[in-house]
């Protein structure tokens, strides 16, 4: 099988200059009063405006306002009880853009699992990873690996490393796993399975590969029959790893507009139009934290807690938590269930750029979120 590279990154931007303009002194009444943030009526959402779901105007033209003086934001949208409230695109975003996921498609994996356990397709969480890995059974250099369950593999405590922490594995990372899922045999654990929390992209990846052997399929032809079709959404590529499989840790495009029918269905428990999609159950296990504290990294004032659950973090701003797709340079896909709200960001995906500059835009768009998100008063 061929091995697709991801061809989506567009002008990756490394300027810091201007990144923070502006956000160590407020916008005048001026300023908010050009801000136009008013959404396009078309995909079938409904438009409406802040005002009319009692959201302050001033605080959602500030959002936009400040939004506009980030260097790598392409999107950023905001619904608000079903409705597209507010809308904007930037630095050449488009609403038509496939914009690369990065991590923030592990909770696309995640839903697939459940989807998959629901069908029958896989007999539950508890089930051992080498299941589905019968070739490499008389292979395992690390006797721990038959102890790894799916569940652990979903909350990333299966003992596997961060690829981050080192040269090697970020190289496996970018090279792409080899032939008959060899990575299972040649990265190392680090913790025993269940013991601890380790951000893990290979877990993810490992859960596509299972679900597309459990389930005899493809994962974006599952995906696309059991989610996105349902949802109306037309999805990009998904990249391929060298055996085929979808790499169920990120490389999936999505339009902006359609993260946000992603949030919006776990918002309302996984239906969509009176039919069950995703289970109702699923999202309340996603949405549990089986780990406080998994990100270690200072982020924001007000980027808090960053518990982790399947495929999913818990984040805390204020006295709000919301649920969070995060992937890398700062795609968001936030869900607030107390208010009611989704708020999506695309933004320069940032292939390949782990350094200081790379994390400087990505925490600029993670704490453009969760300030606001913070400053919102409880429902």
């Amino acid at each position: 099988m061929r091995h697709v590279v991801s061809t989506a990154v567009t002008g990756i931007v490394l300027v810091l200059g201007g990144l923070l303009t502006g956000c160590g002194g407020g916008p005048s009444a001026e300023d908010l009063a050009v801000v136009d943030y008013t959404p396009a009526a078309a995909d079938g959402w409904e438009v409406s405006t802040p005002a009319e779901h009692d959201l302050d105007q001033d605080a959602v033209a500030e959002l936009y306002w400040r939004a506009g003086q980030l260097d790598s934001i392409y999107s950023l949208l905001v619904v608000k009880d079903g409705d597209l409230v507010a809308e904007e695109y930037f630095n050449g975003g488009q609403p038509d853009q496939l914009a690369l996921m990065q991590s923030a498609a592990k909770s696309i994996t995640g839903a697939m699992v459940g989807v998959a356990i629901e069908e029958g397709c896989l007999p539950g969480v508890d089930e051992p990873m080498m299941t589905y890995f019968p070739e490499l059974a008389d292979r395992l250099d690390d006797p721990r690996k038959n102890d790894i369950t799916i569940e652990q593999l979903l909350a990333h405590r299966a003992g596997y490393a961060w690829e981050e922490s080192s040269t090697e594995l970020l190289e496996l990372l970018y090279q792409g796993f080899l032939p008959d899922q060899r990575a299972l045999v040649e990265v190392p654990l680090v913790r025993d399975p269940g013991s601890g929390h380790d951000y893990s992209n290979l877990s993810s990846h490992l859960l596509s590969v299972i679900v597309s052997r459990a389930c005899e399929t493809d994962l974006l032809d599952y995906a696309t029959e059991h989610l996105f079709g349902p949802l109306g959404i037309e999805p990009g590529d998904w990249t391929q790893d060298w055996d085929g499989y979808r790499w169920g840790g990120g490389e999936l495009h999505l339009r902006a507009r359609d993260r946000a029918r992603v949030g919006q269905l776990y918002l309302d428990d996984g239906a969509v139009d009176g039919d069950q999609i995703v289970p109702a159950a699923w999202i309340e296990d996603s949405w549990t934290p089986y780990t406080e504290g998994a990100w270690n990294s200072k982020v924001g004032n007000n980027f808090d807690r960053t518990a982790y659950g399947y495929q999913w973090w818990i984040i805390d701003a204020g006295p709000q938590t919301y649920y969070l797709a995060w992937g890398h340079g700062g795609q968001q896909i936030a869900v607030l269930p107390e208010l009611d709200m989704v708020i999506v960001v695309t933004a320069d995906p940032l292939f390949g750029d782990h350094g200081g500059s790379g994390w400087s835009l990505e925490k600029a768009n993670l704490n453009l979120v969760a300030d606001f998100i913070a400053d919102l008063p409880p429902a």
